[in-house]
């Protein structure tokens, strides 16, 4: 972004004082001579604390003489502000020639232009000076008559590439990526990718799903089919993965936004509820016809189909996250319409996504234990995992009072079962039992108190008066849900830098940035320079999806920066979930 500030200097001198800021020609001294070879050495002598963009820098010699530029010696320029400057006085070397059969001598008139900054804040207006040279014209090389009226575009294009090259951000470096890679080096980076964003808490809940559907199948289950399960699974996961986003990418069309609808996670968190009590023994596992047609451990054939149904599902359902790569793929469709390589990379970066449910999956029917005591708990745990997975997607449509009084219930009953207060108990399960029990009795008093936090569930009890500790506040922002709304918003603080965060209430990486990045001390003292606006895109309604399509966000959390015009800085847009230290970092460089 250009820092081109051109102010009234006198009314800057008369209202800040001349002690403060000098005179242009005092902070500028401009000097050009011609040496024995009928080169002009040209200098700007800068004044100290003061320096010179070298994008403004132009040298040109009138038409006219017959004399044009055919080379610029110059001096490297460094980075400063974000912009490329020189910090200590340039020279330039100019190397003239002419542009006809002409000889004797012949005067030319040679333009120097310039603009600078003073490290107090001034920015002077652009300058020029122009020197008069007597030439000897002999001493000249002739152009080619072809390149002679290009010659001075061409050399002050040379000139003018000193600027650092405009940075993009990571999506749309990522969207780069695939326009201009190889095929098979996009592939495997989206592979990669995919590997990475296993990782984050979008893929955590379907490592209990595909678990407990393998640990279903009994004690029966090879490893073989085991691991066919899991590829099903995985397969059918990248596949929904695929469609979704070839449609967002093509339509701006949000799939998986249009089923996070409170009847739809309602029914889904009733599958999971379903899943865990034929873990426990109350029937046989066979989900609703409607839903994932007769998986049960007695039909291979309903196994498969049932399992790639909850891949297909889940992946729309239980993770609908949007992270800079999966955004770089979307947006590479759209800008393109190539909807077969863009899919491509997006089956991929899934295929990477599920290759750890695969290992766990296999490790699932592997080391299934024999039966008795011991197939029991392991079906009971998983089943009360299926049941933290169904309360975890209602964190999405009811209050977190509710979540964690389900949560801490859960947690308690759990922590008894597996025998908490019972002294013949083995050491080891008992001290898990006795932990998840003290946690999970901290998580009820917690809620009962009025805390949101599931990482600290007392933090109400601390003392509001101790002063040995930095409490974090609640940022203020404004909530807004249209063009219209935001539009209004932009206009009122235009003059000020303003960040927008998409954001929804389903939304993983939303509520992680929330309880993460935003609470630490050191981004809400940063961010205090910002005018926060948060776009609600949680009901995914026209006018959602309409502010959606207009800033080029195809899901959240997306996070995208404005300048004091109210113009977008499209190289700080963040997609994705990022940690407090390298968002304190982003927003020192807006």
């Amino acid at each position: 972004m250009k820092k081109l500030l051109v102010l009234l200097l006198t009314l800057s001198i008369t209202l800040f004082g001349a002690s403060k800021f000098m005179m242009p020609d005092e902070a500028f001294k401009p000097k050009a001579t011609i040496n024995a070879s009928m080169q002009i050495e040209a200098t700007v002598e800068i004044a100290k604390e003061i320096y010179l963009y070298a994008e403004q820098l132009k040298i040109e010699v009138k038409k006219g003489s017959g004399v044009s530029i055919a080379k610029v010696e110059k001096p490297k320029s460094v980075e400063h502000h974000e912009e490329m400057v020189y910090l200590e006085s340039p020279t330039f070397i100019i190397t003239l020639q002419k542009d006809s059969q002409i000889s004797g001598m012949q005067n030319i008139e040679f333009v120097l232009s310039y603009q600078g900054c003073s490290e107090q804040g001034l920015c002077y207006e652009p300058l020029s000076e122009t020197f008069s040279f007597e030439v000897d014209t002999s001493k000249l090389e002739l152009a080619s008559t072809a390149k002679s009226d290009v010659v001075t575009k061409d050399v002050q294009k040379s000139f003018e590439v000193a600027p650092k090259e405009e940075s993009v951000s990571e999506t749309d470096a990522i969207a780069n990526t695939i326009k201009s890679g190889n095929i098979t080096l996009v592939l495997l980076t989206f592979l990669g990718f995919g590997l990475l964003l296993a990782l984050t808490p979008c893929v955590f809940p379907m490592i209990p799903i595909i678990s407990g559907v393998i640990i279903s199948q009994g004690e029966g289950i090879t490893t073989k089919r085991a691991f066919g399960l899991s590829v099903v699974y995985v397969l059918a996961m990248a596949v929904a993965y695929t469609i979704a986003g070839v449609l967002a990418g093509l339509f701006g069309a949000n799939l998986q936004a249009a089923l996070q609808t409170p009847w739809v996670i309602y029914s889904f968190a009733g599958v999971f509820v379903v899943l865990a009590f034929s873990m426990f023994g109350f029937y046989e596992l066979k989900l609703p016809d409607s839903l994932v047609a007769k998986v049960s451990k007695n039909s291979n054939r309903g196994g498969y189909v049932g399992v790639a149904i909850m891949g297909f599902l889940s992946a729309l359902i239980v993770g609908p996250c949007v992270a800079a790569p999966l955004a770089g793929a979307l947006v590479y469709i759209g800008q393109t319409g190539d909807a077969v390589l863009g899919g491509l990379a997006l089956f991929f970066m899934s295929i990477g996504m599920g290759i750890p449910l695969i290992a766990v999956g296999v490790s699932a029917g592997k080391f299934m234990p024999k039966p008795g005591e011991w197939m029991t708990m392991v079906s009971a745990i998983f089943g009360v995992m299926m049941l933290f997975v169904a309360v975890w997607m209602l964190e999405r449509v009811v209050d977190t009072y509710v979540t964690m009084l389900l949560y801490a219930m859960l947690g308690i009953g759990f922590a008894i079962y597996l025998g908490a207060f019972e002294r013949e108990t083995h050491i080891f399960k008992r001290s898990v039992a006795l932990i998840s029990f003290i946690y999970f009795t901290a998580l009820l008093i917690g809620a009962l108190g009025g805390s949101t936090s599931m990482i600290k569930p007392l933090s109400f009890l601390q003392s509001a008066a101790s002063t040995t500790q930095v409490e974090t506040k609640d940022l203020d922002y404004t909530t807004v849900k249209s063009i219209a709304e935001l539009d209004e918003l932009l206009v009122k603080h235009k003059g000020k830098k303003i960040m927008l965060d998409f954001y929804a209430s389903w939304c993983v990486s939303c509520k992680e940035l929330d309880a993460v990045t935003f609470a630490d001390a050191g981004v809400q003292a940063k961010l205090s320079e910002f005018v926060f606006i948060k776009a609600d895109i949680t009901e995914n309604s026209k006018e959602q999806k309409a502010l959606s399509k207009k800033y080029g966000v195809f899901g959240p959390p997306a996070l995208i920066f404005f300048d004091a015009s109210s113009n977008i800085i499209s190289s700080k847009t963040i997609i994705g979930f990022v940690g407090p230290d390298e968002f304190l970092a982003h927003l020192n460089q807006i």
